[in-house]
């Protein structure tokens, strides 16, 4: 009996299809309002890079640009290491769907770094903040109105949504949950990369009001390696963030994600798109 493949490793599903070339198609599993979660298509940008034959160590940062919005069926995701030095590779890549004469429409542009780390004095400045075990909340549930949503085991710990969406103006925007996909899966760089997608609009919290809004541009910067990875296991991670500003229609976000046992995992930056 085949075991059935996990629906994230689905939706990763790439296929050589030329030279830094690779064809994939959404799911079903991980859309959204408009489009795939924005999460999946940051982490299948970065599955290009670990399939490229000529990759160099493992990731450091990823930079995801979303130009508009991925459409249902096949797409062609391009990576190219533009430079490779001793230590670090840079990437560019970008994800196109025939437009409606078959020209190649781009929707999502990106850059990336890997690198080949070396053993050196390390330390943190941004310790895991005390919080409940997972085991000790309840998860949201199934059925929260997207189904990307219930592809993630989410426990909240502070800064839930709001109860009543009264247009109350909120103190903070700091949100805590513990998260993990679902079913559980061993945790690598592309689910990482999703992961740290996974809050919803700061200015929801901030207003009290769900306002159309949308992620312009996403940083991941991976700090743990492949092997602290790995060690993480199918664990739940610690999430947690917070925006900086809001102006003009745009704001920030800020994010990190420890696995359980403390370590730093990966830290984020955005700049999402608000109306009124």
């Amino acid at each position: 009996m085949t075991e059935a493949l996990h629906p994230l490793d689905d939706a990763l599903a790439l296929t050589p299809s030329g030279p830094g070339l690779y064809a994939g198609r959404t799911t079903p599993a991980y859309w959204n309002m408009v489009g795939p979660f924005g999460g999946v298509t940051a982490a299948t940008l970065l599955q290009a890079v670990m399939q490229h034959p000529e990759r160099l160590g493992e990731p450091l940062s990823l930079t995801v640009n979303y130009a508009g919005a991925v459409a249902e069926g096949p797409f062609t995701v391009q990576a190219v290491p533009v430079r490779t030095n001793r230590s670090t590779q840079h990437w560019t890549l970008a994800i196109t769907q025939p437009g409606p004469h078959g020209e190649p429409v781009t929707t999502t542009t990106a850059t990336a770094v890997t690198a080949a780390r070396r053993d050196t004095w390390s330390d943190t400045d941004t310790p895991m903040p005390a919080v409940p075990e997972p085991g000790s909340l309840d998860p949201l549930g199934p059925g929260l109105g997207t189904a990307w949503l219930d592809r993630y085991d989410l426990r909240p710990v502070a800064g839930n949504m709001p109860q009543r969406w009264d247009g109350s103006l909120g103190e903070g925007t700091l949100t805590r949950l513990w998260m993990r996909d679902a079913p559980a899966r061993p945790l690598d760089f592309c689910a990482l990369a999703a992961l740290a997608d996974v809050f919803y609009p700061r200015v929801w919290l901030r207003r009290a009001q769900r306002v159309p809004a949308g992620t312009v541009s996403l940083t991941v910067y991976f700090h743990a390696s492949g092997a602290q990875l790995e060690a993480s296991g199918t664990g739940h991670v610690l999430g947690q963030a917070r925006a900086q500003e809001f102006r003009n229609g745009f704001f920030d976000q800020t994010a990190q994600l420890w696995n359980s046992g403390g370590t730093l995992l990966a830290t984020s930056h955005q700049i999402v798109y608000y109306k009124e």
